[in-house]
């Protein structure tokens, strides 16, 4: 006796042959709690579909019933996030909004799983774990009513919050994307303008107090006078200045010939920005004689070109 049948267009032949395999392994499981079932996959010109078969006699339809659809359900509901999620984003970002660069389409993608990838939390706004749980919800509840399903068109057309979720996701994840593409545009203009200008002193010590706290020393540790230096602004960039912007617009003011940066966070974001815009010219200094009085820390040398 058949329970039901999923059907999936030709093209996604792929993913029926997964979903099958899967499903055949939960099918043992259901046999061992006492609700015999098996799978069947057939194959068509058009689609391809997948048959739950109950056996009988011992399967027992009022008491075996709603226990194979919540596990097919929750088999389907993993399935689609495991195998058809990165695809469904793919399809919004290069059909909705018409990216065709795979780079692009890639790095897109990328910011879409940091999204979707969360700890395992229900009440998280986008944890799997609740996704897979509404999408399971759903499936089952509509196994319990129809006896065939197109599983392409229920996911487009009855997963409407998901898909909307996957949509907002994607639009999350290109304006991410827009964004990091201008401030790479950004840090560019910057190595270029630090590039051609001639340097101004030989050594400028970057005095990284923690948080946005920093002191600008020279060679003598000295503190420098910006004022005697021909200003550099990142206003001419129409580019709303933040504290980030002015450590580096004194930096290539001042335009040392090289740049030790005595810092206890290396990993803090102004640190690596001044890293990348001023590149071999700038090393990191976690301890030394000259800054291990100001900044504390332990008594050892570890100097990073």
């Amino acid at each position: 006796m058949e329970l039901f049948a999923l059907t999936l267009p030709k093209n996604c032949a792929a993913f029926a042959d997964k979903l099958y395999v899967r499903l055949s392994l939960s099918a043992r499981d259901l046999h061992t709690a006492g609700h015999p079932v098996r799978f069947e996959c057939d194959s068509y010109k058009n689609h391809v579909t997948l048959r739950c078969l109950a056996l009988l006699p011992e399967f027992q339809l009022n008491e075996s019933s709603s226990a194979v659809y919540r596990f097919a359900a929750d088999t389907m509901a993993a399935f689609i996030l495991d195998e058809m999620e990165q695809k469904l984003l793919r399809d919004i970002i290069t059909g909705h909004y018409r990216y065709e660069d795979e780079v692009d389409v890639s790095s897109i993608e990328q910011y879409c799983r940091q999204v979707l990838d969360q700890p395992e939390a229900a009440d998280l706004p986008r944890s799997r774990q609740r996704r897979q749980h509404k999408i399971a919800d759903s499936l089952f509840h509509y196994l319990e009513q129809h006896s065939e399903m197109n599983l392409i068109g229920f996911i487009r057309f009855r997963l409407t919050d998901y898909m909307n979720e996957l949509r907002e996701v994607a639009e999350y994840a290109i304006d991410e994307f827009i964004m990091d593409q201008q401030y790479q545009e950004f840090i560019s203009l910057l190595k270029y303008f630090v590039y051609i200008q001639e340097t101004k002193i030989p050594v400028a010590h970057l005095m990284h107090r923690g948080g946005n706290e920093f002191t600008l020393y020279n060679e003598q540790m000295n503190p420098i006078d910006t004022e005697q230096f021909d200003g550099f602004t990142l206003e001419l960039l129409d580019k709303e200045i933040n504290f980030e912007d002015m450590i580096v617009s004194t930096l290539i003011s001042v335009s040392p010939q090289k740049i030790v940066i005595h810092t206890r966070d290396p990993e803090e974001q102004v640190i690596k920005t001044i890293m990348q815009i001023f590149e071999n010219r700038a090393m990191i200094c976690t301890y030394c004689k000259l800054c291990g009085t100001v900044l504390g820390g332990k008594n050892k040398d570890q100097l990073y070109p």
